[in-house]
């Protein structure tokens, strides 16, 4: 991450991360709104800490080598608004380090938040956000010695402007983010603008110096399609594709429903399933021969 842009893609449960793994990816992401929407709901802050947690640790467990133990892969995951206030943002962070995170986002929404390339948000104060992350940045100090990734996202660009967004983010860095999310950029040159504005050149070493950066490529919101390598161009970190496998995965189900519907057969679609042996390889089962659960 310091010396090339990452990209996470997201899973949205173990299996998923397992192909994340099996791709060659360097990290994986748990969004919000794929969370969410797997479970059937919308991306409005309706499900709990706890199932959040709980998809984390698979999403973690499903990056770890086949077959054994090992490491898992960095998995930066959605905290949303933190699940509450100051104190719940603190106990979030000390949750997702427990489920094994290597980090995690909060935003400056208000409760109930919204999908952040939808119109109508609203951002909370902006004492109110810096003790959030102030507080997250301690207990991140307090459970990993800081090595806990403190991403602060900021939703301002679509409500107040880019000016705001910069404002908000550099205020997040000197409250103790390490990493900065800026939600709904409309174009490459906004990501410019805001990474020279957070990273400026050091004027003795010549070098950019700052917060790590974080795109956000989503589909069909207000942000472009942007290839990874521009992003790495451009000096971010990291860029997640938060609900994109989902979206593959349930365009692929739907198809396969309609031609079950109509035909009573799933002839059609048997050349776009995984196999039996396919399948198995993913989770590293071999019948007949005990599965070793990811130890850690």
């Amino acid at each position: 991450m310091d010396d090339h842009c990452v990209g996470a893609p997201g899973a949205f449960n173990g299996l998923c991360a397992m192909g994340v793994r099996d791709a060659g990816f360097e990290a994986a992401y748990v969004s919000g709104g794929a969370t969410s929407v797997a479970a059937g709901v919308p991306d409005v802050g309706l499900l709990t800490l706890d199932h959040f947690t709980r998809v984390v640790r698979e999403v973690v467990d499903g990056t770890r080598p086949t077959g054994g133990t090992g490491p898992a892969l960095p998995v930066i995951a959605d905290a949303d608004t933190g699940f509450g206030e100051a104190e719940m943002a603190r106990r979030t962070v000390i949750e997702y380090h427990r489920a094994g995170a290597a980090g995690l986002h909060i935003e400056d929404q208000v409760f109930p938040k919204r999908c952040g390339h939808l119109g109508g948000k609203t951002l909370i104060p902006f004492d109110h956000a810096v003790e959030k992350i102030q507080l997250a940045a301690q207990a991140s100090r307090d459970c990993s010695n800081g090595d806990f990734i403190i991403c602060a996202r900021t939703d301002a660009r679509s409500v107040e402007g880019l000016d705001a967004s910069v404002k908000r983010a550099q205020a997040y860095v000197e409250a103790g983010a390490t990493m900065i999310f800026p939600e709904g950029l409309e174009s490459e040159e906004e990501f410019r603008v805001f990474a020279e504005r957070m990273r400026p050149v050091n004027g003795v070493t010549g070098k950019r110096e700052g917060p790590y950066l974080l795109a956000n490529m989503t589909e069909f919101g207000k942000t472009p399609i942007l290839p990874q390598q521009v992003f790495d161009r451009l000096g971010y970190h990291v860029v997640i594709y938060p609900v994109s496998m989902l979206r593959v995965a349930m365009g692929a189900v739907n198809r396969a429903l309609a031609s079950l519907k109509e035909t009573g057969s799933v002839h059609r679609s048997l050349d776009e399933m995984l196999t039996r042996d396919e399948l198995y390889a993913h989770v590293g089962y071999r019948p007949g021969v005990p599965w070793d659960f990811p130890a850690g």
